[in-house]
């Protein structure tokens, strides 16, 4: 009967464990609003709320990309996709460096379309390359800099941008072509691989999918899978971007990165990197800055390295691909932060 009974307290205590593993996201956000609420009802009630009005902000891109990937995996038609991509290495990467600068997508947004595109066997060296323009501009933020900056920084911001997705693309080529990063995806996150069997071997194209019941349940379980994924990842960023806001505001990073010269440039990534402000809210405070000394350069670094690794995006990242990928993902962005700073500064001079 002990032994009977231990067994059972046994069993418990592992399943316990395995539910926490498979839930430890919501269960972190949960404690973290939790325990807000207990110490700090308002700005619990605040980050709530936050969290939820991004979520509903972020509604239109993540169920724009959640659907068209569920029904490419539903119709296969993924496999035209990923054969999109299918080439010559440098073309690819040019391609998705060139397009990642003009496309609409922020650095929250265009996540579930690189999870989609790495699902699918796309290169991890072109996804890459993508991955970094994309966020730095797009074309309403083209014109909104402009506004707030000049028509010069704007220009300089999409060079920068393509020139970012080309550095990261083909730095990523030349790893991967030495047997680095052969399989970018976490367990569990799609099918990953570089070139995988999907862009190769394409199977019939149902683009009518509904017709097939088997083909219904794939995309409604692809949907789900997808949804859930990212809407606890999301949870948790935006959960903790409302921490930051709260508890760093922007007169902080104001004063952090005022002055002249190199270092302020090389703060401004540093500071850029983990400091959440889009780019929507991060152009009055560089105008502002500017205005006050600072240099355009430190400000041009700030607006690069804070839109590639916005805090939303970064914990997206770091959800969706394996470590080493992660960090040569930050690697890029602070390294390309600083030589766009660097350059702008010394062609504006």
């Amino acid at each position: 009967m002990k032994q009977l009974h231990s067994q059972a307290i046994f069993i418990d205590k592992g399943m316990v464990v395995e539910f926490i593993s498979a839930h430890r996201v919501w269960l972190t956000s949960a404690v973290i609003l939790l325990f807000l609420l207990v110490f700090n009802p308002p700005q619990g009630a605040a980050s709530a709320w936050f969290t939820i009005k991004s979520i509903i902000t972020t509604a239109p891109f993540l169920l724009l990309s959640i659907g068209l990937a569920a029904y490419a995996g539903a119709s296969d038609a993924d496999n035209l996709i990923a054969r999109a991509f299918v080439g010559s290495p440098v073309s690819m990467i040019v391609f998705a460096a060139v397009l990642g600068g003009l496309s609409p997508f922020c650095s929250c947004g265009v996540i579930p379309l690189i999870a989609a595109l790495l699902s699918m066997g796309v290169p991890l060296a072109a996804v890459m390359a993508f991955w970094l323009a994309s966020p730095v501009i797009d074309p309403s933020m083209f014109i909104l800099t402009a506004g707030f900056l000049g028509f010069e920084f704007a220009i300089a911001k999409t060079i920068t941008a393509v020139a970012l997705g080309l550095f990261g693309g083909f730095a990523t080529l030349v790893l991967t072509k030495r047997g680095v990063f052969s399989d970018p995806l976490r367990a569990g996150v799609g099918i990953g691989g570089c070139g995988s069997a999907s862009a190769v071997t394409p199977d019939q194209v149902a683009w009518k999918f509904w017709k097939e019941r088997s083909r219904r349940e794939k995309f409604v379980s692809t949907a789900v899978t997808a949804t859930l994924f990212l809407l606890k990842w999301l949870t948790l960023a935006f959960l903790l971007e409302s921490l930051m806001l709260a508890y760093v505001p922007s007169e902080k990073i104001a004063a952090v990165l005022g002055g002249t010269g190199v270092g302020p440039i090389i703060t401004a990534s540093l500071v850029g990197v983990p400091a959440y402000l889009n780019g929507y809210a991060a152009l009055p405070l560089v105008s502002g800055l500017i205005e006050q000394g600072m240099a355009p350069g430190a400000g041009m670094a700030f607006l690069v390295a804070g839109g590639i690794t916005s805090l939303p995006a970064a914990i997206a990242v770091f959800a969706l691909v394996k470590r080493p990928v992660f960090a040569l993902y930050i690697v890029f962005a602070l390294s390309g932060s600083v030589a766009s700073g660097l350059i702008f500064e010394a062609l504006v001079v």
